[in-house]
Parts: C-alpha cells; structure tokens; sequence
C-alpha cells in the first residue's frame, strides 16, 4: 500500500551522497534558506518551530539563515530569544493584522506589516541583544537605483521588468541588493570572499551587493523593506545606517534565493513551497530560469529542499497554499479566508512529522534530485 507523505524531499548531488552514506544530523546543517512569497510562509511556520525550537538546538554551531520578504521575517523569528513564541507571533499578527478595505492604497499595506513585524519582533533590543546563538541572520533587500530611485509608480516598474526580460542581469540597473545582518556567525562559511551571505555571492552578480549590520536602530525597518512589495506596499526611505534611498522586496532581486550555497561548510536545509528555483520575482512566468527547467546549478549540490507534498496539497482549501490572490477571491471576508488559512496553518504541521520520521529513519530513495 502506498505511503502518503507530507513532503517531497529533493536534493543536490553532493547532498544525496552525505545522507545516504551519514543520514542526516543537525550537526550537518550549516544553512537555512527561506524564500519570498507571502502567505505562503504561513505553510512552514510549525516546521520553523520544530526545527529551530528542537532539532537544530541539539547542535548548536554557526549557521547562515537567510532570508527575503516573510523568508526574513520567518528567519528573524527563528533566532529571536524566544524562537517559538516570537514564530506564534509572527503568525497570529500576519493573519489578524492584514485586514484590508477593497484596493487598499500602500500605506494601509506598509502599516499592517509594520504592525506584523513589531509583533514578531517584540522589544527591538531584546531581539538584536540576544538574537543569533552564533548564527548569522541576513535580511535581503533591494535598494532602487537609476531612474527607479526617484519615481515608484506603476509605469516606472515596465523599464526594469523588460530590462530582465531581456537578461537578469540587466536587472541590476535598476536594484541593488542591500543585506542587513546581523554579525553572530563570523564562521558560518568558509570562503575567503567573507563571512554571511557575501560568501555566496558570485563575483560577477550584477546586483553590487552592499552589507550593513543588524542592529536595534535599524531591524524593524530592513524586515519591513524586505517585505515590501512595489506598488502593493510603500518604500522603506533610508533605514538607518545604510546608504539613503527607497529600499523594497528582497524577492525582486532573489525570489527563491538562487545563489551559491555550495560555499557553507555542510548541508542547506530549504523549507520550500516549490519544487525548483526561481532566481527573481519578475522571473515568475519565465520558466526558463527554473532550476527545473534547466538544471540545478551546482552552486545548489549540498542542497535538500524539503516540499509541500501533492498529497498534503490535496487536503489544503482549495487544493493550495495560501496565497495573495486569497486577499482578491474573499474580499472583505477576512474571518473566512482567515479561517482558511487557519485551517491550511493545522493541516502543514504534517510536514513536522514527515521530516522527523525521515530523520529518524533515513530513506535515500525518497531523496529526488533537485535537477529534475
């Protein structure tokens, strides 16, 4: 009789090898990824628990967690001195705070998640005081610049999202990546190019990346630029410490994250809501820049991203993972998609069980290959 499970695990070359051979420790673990994607972060916020509140926490070492958009906010949750609590949190504030009037106008969508990440984060100081446990937290932003710097219309986005069209690097004409980290794990990675996310970082990206410390003055304001998206969300204007200008969703720059994790010395754990990569948002509807379509890179070898499962996807509402479109279809009846995504957030806490019995008792067969 076939198994149903929660999860589809795919995994790099090099990351098949390890587990087949050693089974998989957290020990091994030496990064997190955590993508963009709105409510769809909602899927993993039982999994986060779990594995920053217990599994992880039985080897503690230095180790990257990255992340975009919620993806930050849900990696800024794991390593707050109270993981568990501030992960809740985060997710009764996602769910209660975003009731919207028809077409909000930004700022009503800039105050709700200003609203989303001060619940998270509690008392700033607190979090950035006792944050990190030699782990390297990095907040992913994108910083406009060219024409894009003085004017954030609609019609000032057709420029940039052609230029990608044409090549993702084109791109970086018009954002600039900015991340924010916070300086706990000098030694997550082992590259002479630095500590953080800059080890992962190719020498020729186009996006002229620029690092600037976490810290209480300006970590509410880099997870709320993270986050905020173009035209749906206001700008963050010149966080504190970093370079002036309007600061927007990490996910226009790396959507899923796409950079060079062979770097960390060890295994890249990938809570994802996708069973490939996609480098930008704009780079949706371009299937041809999906890991799936051309191949994983091998920048992603010790990677196992681990999936919402067709099965576990079937019991969902509506046969999916929240998502924005969910704000359009239920307009102003926030105690039911509310009550949706409540009943999706019940129904993912299947994941926790899947990955632990996979720990427990490893099955290399299960293991699919992330080039697929």
């Amino acid at each position: 009789m076939r198994v149903t499970r929660a999860l589809r695990l795919l995994a790099g070359p090099a990351a098949r090898t390890h587990i087949a051979r050693h089974g998989l420790q957290p020990r091994d673990v030496a990064g997190v990824a955590a993508a963009a994607g709105g409510p769809k972060g909602l899927a993993f916020l039982h999994l986060d628990t779990w594995l920053f509140g217990e599994w992880l926490a039985q080897a503690e070492r230095p180790r990257l967690l990255a992340g975009a958009s919620i993806g930050a906010w849900r990696m800024a949750a794991a390593v707050h001195p109270d993981g568990p609590a501030a992960t809740r949190r985060l997710g009764e504030a996602y769910l209660e705070c975003q009731r919207y009037r028809l077409k909000p106008p930004a700022h009503e969508v800039s105050q709700a998640c200003e609203q989303v990440v001060n619940a998270m984060l509690g008392p700033v100081p607190a979090f950035i005081d006792g944050a990190s446990r030699g782990h390297t937290l990095a907040v992913i932003t994108a910083r406009a610049r060219g024409a894009l710097a003085h004017h954030a219309r609609k019609r000032d986005f057709i420029r940039p999202a052609l230029a990608n069209l044409v090549a993702r690097h084109r791109l970086g004409a018009h954002l600039q990546r900015v991340v924010f980290e916070h300086p706990g794990g000098a030694g997550a990675a082992h590259s002479h190019s630095g500590a953080g996310l800059q080890a992962l970082i190719e020498p020729a990206d186009p996006f002229d990346t620029l690092h600037v410390p976490l810290h209480a003055r300006n970590a509410a304001q880099a997870l709320l630029a993270s986050g905020s998206i173009p035209i749906v969300a206001q700008a963050v204007i010149n966080p504190a410490d970093a370079p002036s200008g309007q600061y927007w969703d990490g996910g226009l720059i790396d959507y899923h994250l796409m950079l060079n994790w062979s770097r960390l010395d060890g295994l890249v754990l990938y809570p994802h809501f996708a069973p490939y990569l996609t480098a930008g948002w704009l780079d949706k509807s371009l299937p041809w820049r999906r890991t799936a379509h051309r191949g994983a890179p091998a920048a992603l070898s010790h990677m196992v991203l681990a999936v919402p499962s067709p099965e576990l996807l079937a019991r969902l509402p509506g046969g999916k993972l929240p998502d924005r479109q969910d704000f359009h279809v239920h307009g102003l009846d926030h105690d039911r998609r509310i009550g949706l995504w409540r009943q999706a957030m019940a129904e993912c806490e299947a994941m926790v069980d899947d990955l632990a019995g996979f720990i427990r008792r490893p099955d290399p067969s299960r293991l699919e290959p992330l080039e697929a």
